[in-house]
């Protein structure tokens, strides 16, 4: 077992499940000497910028949040959501907690993905408060992170597949196209994409990625299910989420087809 400093949407136990990771015990934590930024640039650009932690060498400057004890399996899940290698790396850090001080691990980003311009989304925020909230973080911190400044939404329309005679694929022959990604009943091609996206062309090739998507969204409950797509279930608020990532994807990857939910 290993102890994981949570400072972003770690902190949220929702959130972190939906990654796979459940972890043994959670409290709350305080790392002195280092600031919260939020200047790790997502992959896709309406997400505006995530959760990283940087040092100051003032002791007088924390950063809260939860202390996890993970299973070793759990490394490797956190390694992929975190983008270990390519957007953050492992850090060993200190913290503070009720009982005393503890080493942990914790994910610092790389300098490829640093973009001081960035401000965070209100969704990442929300779940951010989430987590603090249920951990019993300051409540002076706590308000800071709900005042803090986020990135305008961008309202996308209805997405729309391009004109022309596209394949459909389902599960099974999407999984022999490792450079394909399919999301809320489209394919998308990944084989172009910029080089920041080649780690995801590893993480979502071959896979529909709408349920990672929607588990992720601030008011998830981590219920959401296939039969929630098939039957047309979903929420105003969880088809404008996808039809926001649909032209991201759009932006991002060419499209490729159509995507069966059989």
């Amino acid at each position: 077992m290993f102890w994981y400093f949570g400072y972003g949407s770690n902190m949220d136990l929702k959130s972190l499940r939906a990654k796979g990771v459940d972890p043994r015990i959670s409290q709350r934590a305080v790392l002195h000497g280092w600031r919260l930024r939020f200047n790790v640039a997502h992959f896709f650009r309406h997400e505006g910028g995530v959760g990283n932690i940087e040092a100051s060498g003032d002791l007088s400057d924390v950063v809260q949040g939860v202390l996890h004890l993970c299973e070793d399996e759990h490394l490797a899940l956190l390694d992929a959501a975190e983008a270990c290698g390519h957007g953050y790396d492992h850090i060993e850090v200190t913290v503070r907690h009720d009982a005393g001080e503890r080493s942990a691990i914790a994910y610092a980003g790389l300098p490829a993905f640093i973009d001081n311009t960035c401000l965070p989304t209100r969704r990442y925020l929300n779940i951010l408060l989430q987590g603090a909230t249920a951990a019993g973080l300051d409540c002076a911190y706590i308000e800071a992170l709900r005042k803090h400044p986020v990135q305008p939404r961008r309202a996308a329309p209805p997405f729309v597949p391009p004109p022309g005679d596209y394949p459909s694929f389902n599960a099974a022959t999407l999984a022999r196209q490792p450079l394909l990604t399919a999301l809320a009943g489209c394919v998308f091609d990944m084989a172009d994409a910029r080089s920041q996206h080649r780690f995801l062309q590893s993480f979502f090739g071959g896979k529909d990625m709408t349920l990672f998507h929607l588990k992720r969204l601030d008011h998830s409950d981590g219920s959401e299910t296939l039969e929630d797509l098939r039957c047309d279930r979903l929420t105003l608020a969880q088809r404008q989420y996808l039809d926001e990532y649909l032209h991201a994807y759009m932006e991002e990857y060419a499209y490729a087809g159509r995507f069966l939910y059989d």
